[in-house]
């Protein structure tokens, strides 16, 4: 089953309603590169309004189905979610993105929060650095947009485990 279908069928088990607009941003966004913007979608999809764009992207976040991945230029990217709570590393060289889980992060902001007298509702972590192979010497510095055209994807790993403190 393609990944379109999986998502295609995981949002009609959640009785969401899949609209020929809803369905044309899922079917982008699946053969979109390993990160894409919402605009890039936009791009793709002039007959499509805005808000729709917007709003399935959300749905798909809230869904756990894609993340959203902010840039250190600002700029906010989405990518599919290895499912669960994860932040990001994110290489300021290349563009690669690794997933952190199991950091001890959301026990730490807790803390914080609850000494502060706050109640956290959730957090939203990116850390920005440069990757191993960058820092090899081996990584370029070319744009996202032209490692998008010419089809070349930045990298992506996971993180399963960060231990001590930073």
């Amino acid at each position: 089953m393609s990944q379109l279908a999986q998502v295609v069928q995981l949002l009609e088990d959640r009785n969401v309603r899949l609209t020929p607009p809803r369905l044309a941003v899922l079917a982008a966004a699946a053969a979109a590169a390993e990160r894409f913007s919402a605009e890039e979608i936009q791009r793709e999809l002039p007959r499509v309004g805005r808000a729709t764009i917007f709003r399935t992207l959300k749905l798909l976040v809230d869904a756990d189905i894609i993340c959203r991945v902010i840039q250190d230029d600002g700029r906010l990217l989405y990518r599919w979610s290895r499912r669960g709570h994860h932040h990001h590393l994110v290489c300021r060289t290349c563009g690669a993105t690794r997933d952190i889980s199991q950091c001890g992060i959301p026990e730490l902001l807790g803390e914080a929060a609850r000494v502060a007298g706050f109640a956290m509702e959730g957090h939203w972590l990116e850390v920005y650095g440069r990757c191993q192979r960058c820092l090899a010497g081996e990584g370029e510095r070319p744009a996202l947009d032209a490692k998008r055209a010419t089809g070349a994807a930045p990298r992506s790993e996971e993180v399963t485990s960060v231990t001590g403190a930073a």
